[in-house]
């Protein structure tokens, strides 16, 4: 168990008590930092005027985009709940037939991004689709319609709901079971037990990967493109690519304040969290005549997730060739673009993540707190937002940077800088602060301890944060659309490409280039984290 020692300034005299002047203007140039696009893009709609901003955002179509953002959210987030839940629940607490192996296989969706399994449902699923073409000798000469809410739901459930999987799992797996052996002991059925005792405990968990799936919908731009449904984030890409600055930042603004509604709604739902002795299991439910209905339910999923889009880019590699388009040709130079701008943003987001996270792990207080909340506003702001500030700010204040790989780094840091700071700060709290001390008493300066003692400490954080901010930031695509410079191709951006001039088969095999990249990030992560699989 993790040792927690903060000291607050209440505590009696001392340095200890005060925070360290170098580590607090780290952290405040960070913060700083992170709010400038969000700051910008206020800035920018306040110069609307009132009566064209009220025009703008009670227009009919602007309440249609709100509302199908709703939807959209609403229906998806439901959707992962109900697939993330009772996988986890098999995985931990059941005698699913070969756990181990389902345990990675459903986690595995999450290194493909939606919008490539959107490209790859496309193709199978859609009008002369393969699946079509498959039952067409059998007389269907038609089948339901893939495009809109209904399948960009389906998508974006599928490569969204491991996040619920994996928050619920580590609940059910740190939760204490003798509450339920003593809620069976009062004649309580295991649905009863399981709606009264486990999801008590299980709902906070739940609830911040519903929040995390939510958030993802909402700022997901390529899956709602590709299937032709508009929400926030493909109007605004479009409404900035005609000029309509104006309707563009408005749109940008309520995007963000629907943002923000979740993350107030999530910390209502979550409640308070409780602790428990935690750890303790007890021998596994047994699922008896259900045992292989779960397992095809975890197949299909599984099935749906994993084997159509692999099963789609491997047909089109098949097929590239006769489709060629030789201004679409793949070269590894797109590849290493790629991986470099990807370590690049996660070393520069563990450097700057680690005096936010330092200061919140060790001092109690309101600057540590605002510091810390003030790091995931970048999280919260979609991708394509992020893209438009930059962009306007970027070309009328920061021209030396406008166009080159350091704004495009630089957004990729804020958007991603939540998940260094919350590995770091996990591992902060499991150093214990007598350590460093002992390191000072011995005659290191507070750098040195620092060096030579906390961080070799906290290494596995700082390498599962890096790896973590690594393989979101491969898969990034509206604000890599949208800041890379000039003739700077990525992975992503040559998939796009190649989607929207119609060859899809030349972006089999970057999408399989990056998938296999993403994997091995994942592994890093696993491994890491210590995932355990019993």
């Amino acid at each position: 168990m993790a040792t927690e020692h903060r000291t607050t300034a209440d505590d009696e005299g001392g340095e200890e008590s005060e925070l360290p002047l170098g580590v607090s203007v780290a952290a405040a140039a960070v913060a700083a930092a992170v709010l400038l696009p969000v700051l910008w893009l206020v800035k920018t709609g306040l110069e609307v005027g009132v009566d064209e901003a009220i025009a703008l955002l009670t227009r009919p179509t602007t309440l249609e985009v709100f509302l199908n953002s709703a939807f959209l959210v609403a229906l998806t987030t439901a959707a992962c709940v109900l697939i993330g839940v009772p996988l986890a629940y098999l995985t931990v607490r059941t005698d699913l037939p070969f756990r181990r192996f389902w345990t990675i296989i459903v986690s595995l969706p999450l290194v493909i991004p939606s919008y490539v399994g959107a490209f790859a449902f496309v193709s199978a699923f859609g009008p002369q689709g393969s699946f079509q073409r498959l039952l067409a000798p059998i007389g269907v000469e038609r089948i339901p319609e893939i495009y809109g809410l209904e399948g960009t739901v389906l998508i974006l459930t599928l490569y969204t709901y491991p996040y619920v999987y994996i928050t619920a799992r580590a609940a059910l797996k740190s939760m204490d079971t003798t509450l339920i052996d003593a809620a069976r002991t009062l004649e309580h059925d295991r649905w009863e037990t399981f709606r009264r005792v486990t999801v008590p405990q299980i709902r906070p968990a739940v609830a911040a990967g519903a929040l995390l799936s939510g958030l993802y919908v909402l700022a997901d731009f390529g899956t709602p493109s590709i299937m032709r449904y508009d929400v926030f984030t493909r109007v605004i890409f479009v409404e900035f690519g005609t000029f309509g600055r104006d309707t563009a930042t408005l749109l940008s603004l309520q995007l963000v304040a629907v943002t923000l509604f979740i993350l107030w709604l999530e910390s209502r739902v979550r409640g308070e969290e409780r602790t428990t002795a935690g750890g303790r299991s007890r021998a596994a439910v047994s699922l008896g005549a259900w045992r292989y209905p779960a397992m095809g339910f975890a197949a299909l999923v599984a099935g749906l997730a994993l084997v159509v889009p692999l099963a789609i880019l491997l047909s089109w590699l098949g097929t590239a060739s006769a489709t060629v388009n030789q201004s679409l040709a793949f070269e590894w130079a797109y590849a290493l673009n790629s991986v470099t701008v990807a370590a690049a943003a996660a070393a520069v987001a563990v450097v700057a993540g680690i005096p936010i996270a330092y200061l919140s792990a060790r001092y109690d207080g309101l600057l540590p707190a605002a510091f810390e909340r003030v790091s995931y506003v970048g999280y919260a702001v979609p991708g394509v937002v992020l893209g438009l500030a930059l962009v306007f700010f970027g070309s009328q204040y920061a021209t030396p940077i406008y166009q080159t790989l350091y704004l495009l780094v630089f957004a990729y840091v804020i958007r991603f800088l939540p998940q260094s700071v919350g590995s770091l700060r996990a591992s902060f709290l499991s150093v214990d602060p007598a350590l460093p001390e002992a390191a000072r008493t011995l005659g290191q300066t507070s750098a040195g301890a620092f060096r030579y003692v906390t961080l070799p400490l906290v290494a596995p954080g700082l390498f599962g944060g890096a790896a973590l901010v690594f393989l979101t930031t491969m898969k990034e695509l509206p604000a890599t659309l949208l800041l890379r410079p000039s003739g700077f191709t990525t992975l992503v951006t040559h998939i796009w490409t190649a989607y929207e001039s119609g060859y899809f088969g030349q972006a089999a095999v970057p999408a399989l280039v990056l998938l296999f990249v993403s994997g091995l990030s994942m592994l890093v992560i696993l491994r890491q984290e210590g995932y355990d699989v019993k």
